[in-house]
């Protein structure tokens, strides 16, 4: 990934920029929720603004499938932009590829920002197909791509356009790259994962890249009762994934193998269900009572893992260490948060998290600036985690060449 090019490095005076973005936010009842996304991406705008370029941006929003809901029009999102930049105007197109976006774009000068609309009404995005390329790059002269939590997928928006445009990486795509490259690529060691969620199956992948790659890794969640089940611990009514018991074995003998080595819960907070909470008590894992489930690690465990954290010096995160989303349930993930937090705060750790679930435990914390770099790419970042190859960037490396 030390091969992309990036927007700070290219001259585009007096060209068009396509610029994709995810500016997929949330809507209730057709009114934006959260403008977390929009607000990442402004940095790189005023950057191809104030270089003497005009901007043309591309984005989907929701999943309508190739037709054009108006409901999921980019229409607001634009307007919203306008305010953050102060603009007194950003154009918008009525199409994707059309007569509406292609003359629009033929009359941009520098300082101008248009939108294409909604990339998924057009049902060439998904599929990649060349033709919707073709006409996307031919409104512009550059393109940047900023989104790299849709750098996943092979659309035509992200990876088809790349074949007929010099292409390059947006500020908040190479500082997202720059950070996973710290944690995993060039770490400064020793660095330690916490893996947590519910299932082994859905992260076994993600488990057999970490531990050639990491000093330490916590695990937790309902996925640590089917290591513990392994172990020969009873786990009373917990969940656990009975069909992935060898898996655990062989993940835990490779572990060892690649000197990696792997924290399980010492104590837990059970209780009967989530629900009866009058028999909520903190047991040893040795010691769990039939009649009642695993829900959270306990105090000696968060202990341990403080201390781990301590000797570490780079951290990544991906997933709670219990049910965070029902007190007191959270108590494990909380703590640990805001450990992590203190530690980078204070200089001694650098700290990177991803993942959905992750996420909204960090925002309940109350630490989500605590940390070194909190990545929004969802299902990128989850793609990352696992080693695979990211179609979107590989596009940006093959094409960086191109004469701009």
């Amino acid at each position: 990934m030390s091969e992309l090019s990036n927007l700070e490095q290219i001259d585009i005076t007096g060209k068009k920029v396509f610029l994709r973005v995810d500016f997929n936010v949330p809507l209730i009842e057709g009114k934006i929720i959260s403008d977390i996304r929009i607000l990442e991406a402004i940095p790189t705008i005023k950057l191809i603004l104030s270089k003497g370029a005009a901007v043309i941006i591309g984005s989907h929003l929701g999943r309508p499938k190739g037709k054009i809901i108006p409901e999921l029009s980019i229409s607001p999102i634009a307007n919203i932009l306008k305010q953050h930049l102060q603009l007194p105007n950003v154009m918008v197109a009525s199409d994707v590829i059309g007569e509406s976006a292609i003359s629009l774009s033929t009359k941009l000068l520098p300082g101008d920002v248009m939108f294409v609309e909604n990339l998924r009404f057009e049902s060439g995005e998904e599929t990649n197909d060349a033709e919707m390329a073709k006409v996307l790059a031919s409104m512009a002269d550059v393109f940047v791509n900023d989104a790299f939590s849709c750098s996943h997928r092979a659309h035509s928006s992200v990876l088809g356009i790349t074949s007929f445009l010099p292409s390059v990486a947006g500020l908040s795509m190479q500082k997202e790259i720059d950070m996973l490259n710290k944690v995993l690529k060039k770490p400064i060691k020793p660095v330690t994962a916490i893996v947590g969620g519910s299932k082994i199956s859905t992260k076994l992948a993600i488990l057999e890249h970490l531990i050639e790659k990491v000093d330490h890794m916590i695990i937790g969640g309902a996925m640590a009762n089917t290591f513990l089940f392994a172990n020969g611990y009873s786990v009373g009514k917990s969940l656990f994934e009975s069909d992935m018991l060898e898996t655990a074995r062989n993940i835990l003998k490779e572990a060892q193998l690649k000197s990696c080595s792997i924290s399980l819960p010492k104590d837990a907070m059970v209780a009967e269900d989530l629900e009866n909470k009058e028999g909520i008590e903190t047991v040893d894992v040795e010691r769990v009572p039939e009649e009642k489930m695993i829900l959270d690690i306990g105090p000696r465990t968060s202990r341990v893992i403080s201390r781990v954290f301590s000797q570490s010096k780079t951290l990544l995160w991906n997933g709670p260490l219990g049910v965070f989303e029902t007190k007191p349930f959270d108590t494990g993930t909380i703590l640990a948060a805001k450990s992590v937090a203190k530690l980078t705060n204070k200089g001694s750790l650098i700290s990177v998290a991803g993942g959905g679930d992750t996420l909204a435990a960090l925002d309940m914390a109350g630490v989500m600036e605590g940390f070194s770099h909190v990545s929004t790419g969802g299902g990128a970042f989850l793609e990352w985690l696992k080693g695979d190859s990211l179609p979107g960037i590989e596009a940006l490396i093959i094409n960086r060449s191109k004469d701009i």
